[in-house]
């Protein structure tokens, strides 16, 4: 195994970064992403940024494990939004919709990324529909489309998105989501009404 592990070493030159030198560049040009020398360390760099910035941690734990704060922060914010759409107040719900997402994605790489998916796609479904609300059809859409790659078989996010399409007066487009949605949630009524009906 050695012998197959030095047969296929390459060396390469480094260099490092701060903060503090944890940081893995490129030796010719500082780089984290080189294409000239094409290497990529941006992944290694992320663990290392988090290992500094944790100095207790001397090893990524087990994947199961979950940020509990983390998790709080994210479904407070989320619930302070809620709170907001429903008194009819959209931009602010907006914002903490937005500060939930953003939450959402600085889980640690170690940690289950379905957990960050559903957190992600949960509050980018939420400011979908305040978005709608606020008659930003086009934000609405771009929300409700990025919820469909995060969670593809969840219908919500055809629904958020056919609803931002015939605001836009893309009948046809929106019909085709319907349709692409209830495949996943066939029996989900409020969607088959809005697939039956007339455009």
């Amino acid at each position: 195994m050695q012998a197959v592990i030095e047969a296929s070493f390459q060396q390469v030159d480094i260099a490092l970064g701060p903060p503090e030198n944890v940081v893995a560049l490129c030796g010719k040009h500082s780089r984290e992403k080189c294409a000239d020398c094409d290497i990529n360390f941006m992944s290694l760099n992320q663990v290392s940024r988090l290992l500094h910035m944790n100095p207790t941690l001397r090893c990524p734990p087990p994947p199961q494990m979950v940020t509990q704060k983390l998790s709080q922060a994210v479904n407070s914010t989320k619930d302070e939004g809620n709170a907001l759409f429903k008194n009819g107040q959209h931009g602010a719900a907006i914002q903490r919709y937005t500060m939930a997402a953003n939450l959402a994605i600085q889980r640690p790489p170690w940690e289950m990324q379905s957990l960050m998916r559903d957190e992600l796609s949960m509050n980018l479904s939420n400011r979908s529909a305040a978005y709608f609300e606020a008659g930003d059809y086009l934000s609405a859409l771009v929300d409700a489309e990025v919820v469909i790659q995060l969670k593809r078989p969840w219908s919500k996010g055809y629904f958020r998105k056919s609803k931002a399409l015939v605001k836009l007066e893309q009948f046809q487009d929106a019909k085709e989501t319907i349709e692409a949605g209830l495949v996943y949630e066939a029996d989900n009524q409020v969607r088959s009404e809005w697939h039956f009906r007339p455009w």
